[in-house]
């Protein structure tokens, strides 16, 4: 219980007991309501400030928990697109090299993924740009290991195509020469023998006596055969597949017939000196893909070593071709 509290009276000169009227007792008690009030917002307003509330600890320690994932999640990305550039890497450098099949050109590998508004509903968030860095190098990975997929079922089909293959591709010599002395101008750049000017040389041309046998240099089919006075005189194309294709000109005579399937080192025709020859021969071109390439790369089943390096010598020589 409170003690009493006195006050001195001046008029009757003694001390008397203090009694407060309603309306001092009312402000004493509002004031001490405000007192409390402001202090505990004082403190509730630092403790929120320095300490938080527990909400915002939660949504806190949930933020962090985000952040350590995207970090995690960013370190798989990153790891994943490094382990894909290495398995196209190997697809385009090995694999395909070994089935002389063609690298997939970057714009296919690295293609657009969806449209111009497909990221629009990740936009108006405080991460958006984050989130949106995410998906799209994700439907970026999605692409590529799409596309990758597809090489490879190519890759598989090439594998099993491979005994066929081997056996299409042009890999002897078309006439008998096993001396290497027959082969008189070589792929590039020569003299025309009759302008005496410098042209390209798309093949090469052994020089050969009328009616020297001529064979096929790989499997195939017989997709042209043409007599002419003019130009490469009478001529045979052979299709192999696999975007091969060899030509043989200046023939006398033809042993097989168009749309003839043949086999390497069967008997096509026989060397002669038609259209616009210096002497009798053969001219032969090698096709990649509907483009010249130098024969010579393709003896490999006649050549030694050895004998690769003296016509790669050979090769180089200036010399006239007989066409």
């Amino acid at each position: 219980m409170a003690e009493p509290k006195y006050i001195f009276n001046h008029k009757t000169l003694s001390y008397e007991k203090y009694q407060p009227g309603w309306r001092q007792r009312m402000m004493r008690f509002f004031s001490y309501l405000l007192a409390t009030a402001a202090f505990a917002l004082v403190f509730v307003v630092a403790a929120f400030y320095f300490l938080g509330s527990p909400k915002e600890r939660i949504l806190h320690r949930e933020l962090s928990f985000m952040n350590l994932q995207y970090q995690i999640l960013t370190e798989r990305l990153e790891s994943m697109e490094s382990l894909l550039a290495e398995m196209q890497e190997r697809d385009d450098n090995i694999y395909r090299v070994i089935f002389e099949a063609e690298p997939i050109p970057n714009t296919v590998r690295k293609a657009g993924y969806g449209g111009v508004d497909r990221y629009d509903n990740l936009s108006g968030y405080k991460n958006s740009e984050l989130v949106k860095d995410v998906s799209k190098r994700l439907d970026q990975i999605a692409s590529q290991i799409y596309v990758q997929s597809k090489s490879y079922d190519e890759v598989y089909e090439m594998a099993k195509n491979k005994a066929e293959m081997l056996s299409a591709i042009p890999a002897i010599q078309p006439v008998n020469n096993l001396d290497l002395k027959r082969i008189s101008s070589y792929f590039g750049v020569r003299m025309d023998p009759f302008y005496k000017v410098n042209k390209f040389h798309q093949g090469v041309d052994f020089s050969a006596p009328i009616g020297t046998e001529v064979y096929a240099t790989g499997d195939g089919k017989v997709i042209s055969i043409s007599k002419s006075k003019w130009g490469y005189g009478n001529t045979l194309v052979i299709d192999h597949g696999f975007g091969y294709q060899t030509k043989y000109s200046h023939l006398q005579d033809f042993k097989v017939k168009k749309g003839e399937k043949i086999k390497r080192g069967q008997l096509i025709a026989t060397v002669g000196n038609t259209g616009k020859s210096t002497a009798p021969h053969l001219h032969y071109e090698v096709h990649k893909n509907k483009r010249p390439v130098n024969p010579i790369h393709f003896f490999f089943n006649d050549l030694t070593p050895e004998e690769y390096e003296m016509i790669l010598e050979f090769s180089v020589q200036p010399t006239q071709s007989m066409d």
